[in-house]
């Protein structure tokens, strides 16, 4: 009976991770079943949500959080090291199984590149509250920049293109996640105060980002004929849902991460195909295609995929 109670109070936590997240993409693919939203009014939505949104989670999370507390260099070290390690991996396996230019920086982007910010950070609040998610915002602050770096070597060494490491730089510095994270840090290690009435809607704003930035993917989502590549686009479904997670958590559990921090490393490695890396495909003269359809399939897959990783690992103890 016991043993009972613990599957079912398991599986609650992890449908209530999941669940929350489906809603609001739903509510968004519902949005575009009725066309209140023009392609070009999602986009302007999107830009605000990135510029603006997102800014201020970043900022109202570090100033708001015990730095103390929530700095945890073993985590950052790990999450750094598991995403260059598969990185570097797959740049050496994939083009010996990917005969077109075209493709290979896309299957690399796809497995390697998570949408940690937009799904992943959700998890970590559905499961934790919303008052506990600071060690992932700080995350962001590594993972993010590693990840846009990465994602331009990989697919300028395969457009055959020149890889420029202080432009991409500079550009990583303009991100408004990280410019948020850079002003947060600052005002709350020099101890900066902030006035209630100014600090409110930035709180608010910050509060509002995840609803938002759910409800315009959902709205996002466009199908689009995988006949062409269903056999690479099977393999990222696979690499980034299943064999990643796999590795990274089971390397994670092993040296010993536990709670929050272990679930951070969930919404990581688990997650689906970051949103941009459709538009950086269409830039970069990769695989467009496949590389919308990696997004759309891998998070729409995800739900279930990240419900049953939650479950097991609730399940054996690790948070």
């Amino acid at each position: 009976m016991v043993l009972e109670n613990n599957l079912f109070s398991n599986f609650i936590v992890a449908l209530s991770a999941v669940i929350p997240m489906f809603c609001l993409m739903s509510i968004g693919a519902f949005v575009k079943y009725r066309k209140w939203l023009s392609d070009e009014e999602l986009n302007h939505m999107n830009r605000m949500v990135f510029r603006v949104f997102f800014c201020c989670m970043m900022f109202h999370s570090i100033y708001t959080t015990d730095l103390a507390a929530t700095f945890r260099p073993k985590l950052m070290l790990f999450g750094a090291c598991g995403v260059l390690t598969i990185f570097f991996l797959l740049m050496l396996i994939i083009p010996k199984i990917e005969p077109e230019n075209k493709r290979r920086g896309v299957i690399i982007q796809a497995i390697f590149r998570s949408n940690f910010v937009l799904m992943g950070v959700p998890i970590v609040a559905n499961i934790f509250g919303d008052s506990n998610i600071a060690v992932s915002t700080m995350m962001i602050a590594v993972i993010v920049p590693l990840y846009n770096i990465l994602a331009v070597f990989d697919l300028e060494t395969f457009r055959g293109g020149k890889f420029m490491l202080i432009p991409i730089l500079k550009g990583v510095l303009k991100n408004p996640m990280i410019l948020g994270a850079i002003a947060g840090a600052t005002f709350l290690i020099l101890g900066v105060h902030i006035p209630a009435p100014v600090l409110k809607p930035i709180g608010q704003i910050s509060a509002a980002t995840t609803p938002v930035a759910l409800i315009i993917l959902g709205a996002s989502f466009k199908f689009g004929s995988t006949h062409e590549h269903r056999a690479q686009l099977l393999g990222c479904i696979f690499g980034r849902l299943i064999l990643v997670p796999s590795l990274m958590l089971t390397a994670a559990a092993l040296l010993g991460f536990r709670g929050i921090d272990f679930v951070t490393l969930i919404a990581i490695f688990g997650t689906p195909c970051a949103v941009v890396s459709f538009a950086m495909a269409q830039q970069m003269d990769g695989d467009a295609d496949l590389a919308g359809n990696c997004v759309v399939f891998t998070s729409a897959l995800s739900c279930f995929t990240i419900f049953c990783w939650i479950l097991l690992f609730k399940t054996l103890g690790l948070f």
